[in-house]
């Protein structure tokens, strides 16, 4: 995941968002 968060910060934002459940 940091990798991923590193490279795309907007694209892993959202998958982040999705995966936690926090924020849509």
């Amino acid at each position: 995941m940091g990798k991923i968060i590193g490279i795309d910060l907007g694209t892993t934002n959202s998958c982040v968002a999705v995966m936690e459940g926090n924020e849509p």
